[in-house]
């Protein structure tokens, strides 16, 4: 499902029927276990490129990562994806945001990533969350 929509964001395509169908399968499971990070953040990253609001969906990712004992799984690309969906859809979670962004700060490695990643990440990090004291610099 995540790469159906993510490829019709990609070719600039919004078929608003499939749209509407993926994200209403998405919410109507009752756990995504199933989906890996990778997923969740193509998922939600598709629904904000093709400007499409589907704000349940955003809520059931939202609320799936925040539940996760930690994001061990999660790379710096997957934060980045779903911290600038949230963003640009402009869906305020400040548990997720939270969560990802600690993560993030405290296990990614910012030389790894590409650099529009890094930057990205860097951005909304210093955006999207309350400042906390231990900070590492972020590039």
């Amino acid at each position: 499902l995540s790469e159906t929509v993510w490829a019709f964001a990609k070719a600039d395509e919004s078929n608003p029927i499939i749209f509407k169908k993926v994200a209403d399968h998405i919410v109507g499971l009752d756990k995504l276990h199933s989906f890996k990070p990778k997923n969740l953040a193509n998922t939600v990253w598709a629904f904000a490129t093709a400007k499409k609001s589907h704000p349940r969906l955003f809520q059931k990712v939202a609320d799936h990562i925040v539940a996760l004992d930690n994001l061990h799984s999660f790379n710096g690309q997957d934060c980045s994806q779903l911290l600038w969906a949230f963003a640009t859809a402009d869906i305020i979670h400040s548990q997720l945001f939270d969560k990802v962004t600690a993560h993030a700060d405290a296990n990614i490695d910012f030389k790894t990533l590409d650099e529009d990643s890094r930057l990205n990440l860097s951005w909304l990090m210093k955006r999207l969350v309350k400042p906390r004291k231990n900070r590492r610099p972020l590039i």
